[in-house]
């Protein structure tokens, strides 16, 4: 007969990628779960994993085995978690999805704010600048940036975005600054790589859309490495202006051409459909929309308008991209 708590076992084993990351999430030793694995194939009579040293993989029985039990073993976790937040607070755990560096844009201290508020939420965060695939991988959330290709998935834009084109003040200094758009072909630049998609950038100024073909003095390919070559007077950079903001604030990073903008792309909170969200991915969701709206992050991007503002610039606007999901890639 099969148990069905070794079906949750199966469920949770695909999801995590292996005995060992489904042990740490359920808080069972690896060897006990590939165990009662092996004794749910034996009721089967089916093969369900194809197991070797480096990785596990579905086979076709497997693979439909999991695709008609995870959605409803979905439901019975997601009304079991309902129940108990319907009587207190968010509780259980939630697999979050974001870029590599997101905790380089949005501040650590405010995980630690948010687990305060909800002490019974265990989060997880899975970073990689891939796609992850929500549903085979267990993801309750996913943040992502720039223009979402249409899928069944939920996107709630938390933010709109800019990127602007910053140098720092060493560069200005030896280099000069440039006074039109045109003029950036002459000048050291910083991009992802040199295909031409990443070394022609086409902004919004006074006149209009318009593009310049710049020659890469170095190529980076994650905003963040951008953001410290040009902090360390290697080139202009086309960045997000939240994640400069702090640079332009303290004055090591200067805004180049300051009405010229590359066009809003924004950051969504991606998640599954489902007939009711749960309390947990509601209550993260609604936490980073309330810090981007007031503007108190370390990198908030008023903070950056007050500052330009005052110095007689035009204001700058944040920033995200298309491409991979994150405010800090490089796409131009």
């Amino acid at each position: 007969m099969v148990d069905l708590n070794d079906i949750s076992l199966f469920v949770h084993v695909v999801r995590s990628g292996s005995f060992a990351g489904a042990g740490r999430r359920l808080g069972m030793p690896p060897n006990t779960i590939s165990r009662r694995l092996q004794t749910l194939e034996a009721a089967l009579g089916a093969r369900l994993l194809q197991r070797s040293t480096r990785q596990l993989n579905m086979t076709a029985a497997g693979r439909e085995f999991f695709e008609r039990c995870a959605p409803g073993l979905e439901d019975i976790e997601q009304a079991s978690s309902s129940l108990c937040e319907s009587n207190g607070e968010p509780s259980g755990s939630l697999r979050v999805a974001a870029p590599v560096d997101f905790f380089d844009n949005f501040s650590i201290e405010w995980m630690h704010e948010f687990m305060q508020r909800y002490p019974k939420l265990q989060l997880e965060f899975v970073l990689n600048d891939g796609r992850a695939d929500l549903i085979a991988e267990g993801i309750d959330l996913a943040f992502r940036g720039g223009v979402l290709p249409d899928s069944s998935l939920v996107a709630r834009k938390l933010v709109d975005s800019h990127r602007g084109l910053v140098a720092s003040a060493r560069y200005i200094e030896r280099f000069g600054m440039p006074q039109t758009l045109g003029e950036l072909i002459g000048h050291r630049c910083l991009a992802a790589s040199q295909a031409p998609h990443h070394t022609t950038w086409k902004l919004e100024g006074p006149h209009g859309l318009e593009s310049v073909r710049v020659t890469p003095q170095m190529c980076i390919n994650t905003a963040q490495g951008q953001l410290r070559a040009a902090r360390a007077g290697l080139g202009i950079a086309l960045l997000p202006t939240m994640l400069a903001s702090e640079d332009l604030r303290s004055g090591a990073l200067v805004q180049i051409l300051p009405d010229y903008q590359r066009d809003a792309m924004g950051l969504y909170a991606v998640y599954a459909h489902r007939r009711q969200l749960p309390a947990g991915v509601s209550a993260l969701i609604e936490f980073y929309i309330d810090k981007l709206e007031r503007g108190i992050a370390d990198k908030g991007e008023e903070a950056c308008r007050r500052h330009l503002d005052n110095d007689g610039q035009v204001a700058a606007d944040s920033a995200g991209r298309g491409g991979e999901f994150g405010l800090v890639s490089v796409a131009p």
